[in-house]
Order: structure tokens, then C-alpha cells, then sequence
């Protein structure tokens, strides 16, 4: 008998990639647009096992409705599980997997890609060329050479993009509750305080996971202790920022730059054509609006073997779930 899987938030690329892994499975799969969440959880009825990305709503409300309906497993393709109520799903009986690791380069490539935008300032750039305009006015940056990086979070992203920095011949500073002295020592990396990161860094990249310590580590107060015209660049989990502090030190230009492939309030938004539509978060506009900030959709690990490693590693974790064997990749609360 074969094993049905309801999928949410699907996208044609992810039925793709999907499809073509399961030739090795043989599971019945079912593809709804929508993310998981109170108001469509109902459709996992009859499924044992549903399958959600990150922006899906998987609070207490919804795990139980899932758990009525017969769901044992959440299977996660996504490293991040913040937003699942672990304790409810324990509660309620469900196990939770995940995608621990799909391609750490994929992300430390496009952070590495968000730093440079923002310093040589590319987009405007290729938008000037387009219509005729070779003027360098505005387009100065500086050499990265010499600066330094402050890496908050050094697990395997971080250490990626690390090693290049370094190569770049940045001086890199880095924070990590629980610190890698040997690769620091490896790669030339200082290992310090928060405090010293913002103080010196020229540049702050966010790489740690969303937890109750993390949430808005970046506000107004860790602004302050930073270098004037500090760029930020987030492609770890948009409530790591306080939009509206970040917001303000634009306006003050205490921050020089900021890269954000994350958004605190991304939900309604990322992984969207909501080109049609007006804009109605206020925050989210304002951002828009600087000429000294790139916003990416969340797509830090959109590259074709992420999307190959994402679909393989969610469905062994199926298939070892189905089979009664240990979830190696099992998030417990």
C-alpha cells in the first residue's frame, strides 16, 4: 500500500524536484499552493504524513487539527523549525523531521553575493547601463580588503563564508555560544563578545538560529554600539532584526547598507508574484524604499542542488519514519 504525503506550499519547483526524486520511492503525493496553517490544515485529512516549508504556521491550533485527522509526521523541508510548537506536536503525538543541512555554500554564496551588491552597488548599476546612464557618480564602494567581518553564528554556513572572507583578506571576528576554537585557529578567526563585534565590525552578517536569546538581537541598542555606516546583512531568520530599529538607523545613517534575504514579517510576501498588488505592509515598503538596501525573497538556498538535497533528505526522512526506523533528523522539543 503506498504511503500518502500532502504537501503545502508547493511551487512548481518543488513538484519537480519532488517528482523526480520519488522515482526511487514510490509515494502518492498530494500538492496544495497554500502554507500550512489553521484555515487549510483541514486538507491533511486521510494523510499521515504532511510536508511544510518554513513560513508555515504550525502552532498548537494547527497541530492539533492535524493530529484529528490522523497526521503522525510533519516533515519539514527546511533546516529551521521555529515555527512548529514542538511541545504541542510531543503532546499530540506527532513527530517532526527536518532538513538539517541542504547546501550550506548555497547560502554562504548568496550572503557573499548581498555584501558585494550592496559595497560596488551592481544593481544600480545594471539598472543605470540599461538606460544609457555610464555615470559613476554614486557608485563608489571600498575594498573589503583589510576590513572586518563580524559573523554572529559559526556553524556550517558561517564557516563557508568565513574561509572566503578571509581569502578576501578580511579580518574576521566571530560569536558563538558554542565556539570552534580549532577551526578559529585554522582560519585566522577571532572568537570575541557581541559588544566587540559591534564595536568593530565594518560589516555584520547574522548566520545563528531564531530562539527566545536571538529574537531581535539586533535593535536599537546593538545599533548603537556599532560602527557608523555598519552594513547588516541577515540571511539566517528575519526576527533576528527589529525592522523598525534597523528602519531608524538607516534614517540616522548609523547603517550604511543592509542585505536581507529574510523579513520578519515575511509570510504573506516571500515566494509571492505580488506584483499586481499594493504593498500593505507599511514596515516592509519603507525597507523597499532605501536605495541603500537589497531585499531577496528568502531564496539564499534556491540553487538546483539545494532543491535536489531538500527533496532527497525529506523523503528518506519519510521513508525511515514509514519503516519504523529512527528519524536521524527527528526535532524534539
Amino acid at each position: 500500500m503506498k504511503t500518502h504525503i500532502a504537501f503545502f506550499d508547493a511551487k512548481p519547483y518543488d513538484e519537480a524536484s519532488f517528482n523526480s526524486h520519488n522515482k526511487d520511492f514510490g509515494f502518492e503525493f498530494r500538492y496544495y499552493e497554500g502554507q500550512l496553517n489553521k484555515d487549510n490544515a483541514v486538507l491533511a485529512k486521510g494523510f499521515e504524513i504532511v510536508c511544510a516549508f518554513v513560513n508555515a504556521t504550525i502552532d498548537a491550533e494547527v497541530i492539533d487539527i492535524l493530529a484529528d485527522n490522523g497526521v503522525k509526521l510533519i516533515a519539514l523541508r527546511s533546516a529551521g523549525f521555529n515555527n512548529v510548537d514542538l511541545h504541542a506536536a510531543k503532546r499530540r503525538n506527532i513527530k517532526v523531521a527536518r532538513v538539517p543541512a541542504y547546501s550550506p555554500y548555497a547560502v554562504a554564496e548568496h550572503t557573499l553575493a548581498l555584501m558585494l551588491t550592496l559595497n560596488r552597488k551592481t544593481h544600480k548599476a545594471y539598472s543605470r547601463t540599461r538606460d544609457g546612464n555610464f555615470a559613476l557618480h554614486g557608485l563608489m564602494g571600498f575594498d573589503m580588503n583589510g576590513k572586518t567581518a563580524g559573523i554572529i553564528g559559526t556553524g556550517k554556513i558561517a564557516k563557508i563564508l568565513i574561509v572566503t572572507l578571509r581569502a578576501m583578506g578580511m579580518r574576521v571576528l566571530a560569536y558563538d555560544i558554542y565556539p570552534d576554537y580549532e577551526f578559529a585557529k585554522e582560519t585566522g578567526t577571532e572568537y570575541t563578545s557581541l559588544d566587540e563585534i559591534y564595536k568593530e565590525s565594518d560589516i555584520v552578517s547574522l548566520h545563528c538560529p531564531l530562539t527566545k536569546e536571538t529574537e531581535h538581537m539586533i535593535n536599537s541598542h546593538s545599533i548603537a554600539k556599532m560602527k557608523d555606516g555598519v552594513m547588516i546583512i541577515n540571511t539566517g531568520r528575519g526576527k533576528l532584526i527589529d525592522t523598525n530599529a534597523l528602519i531608524n538607523g538607516l534614517k540616522s545613517k548609523k547603517v550604511g547598507f543592509a542585505g536581507l534575504d529574510v523579513y520578519e514579517e515575511e509570510e504573506e510576501y516571500f515566494f509571492e508574484d505580488m506584483s499586481d498588488f499594493i504593498l500593505d505592509d507599511d514596515i516592509l515598503a519603507r525597507l523597499l524604499s532605501f536605495n541603500n538596501v537589497v531585499v531577496t525573497s528568502h531564496q539564499a538556498f534556491f540553487t538546483k542542488e539545494a532543491m535536489s538535497n531538500i527533496a532527497q533528505t525529506t523523503l528518506e526522512n519519510i521513508k525511515d519514519f514509514v519503516d519504523g526506523k529512527v528519524l536521524i533528523n527527528e526535532v524534539k522539543a
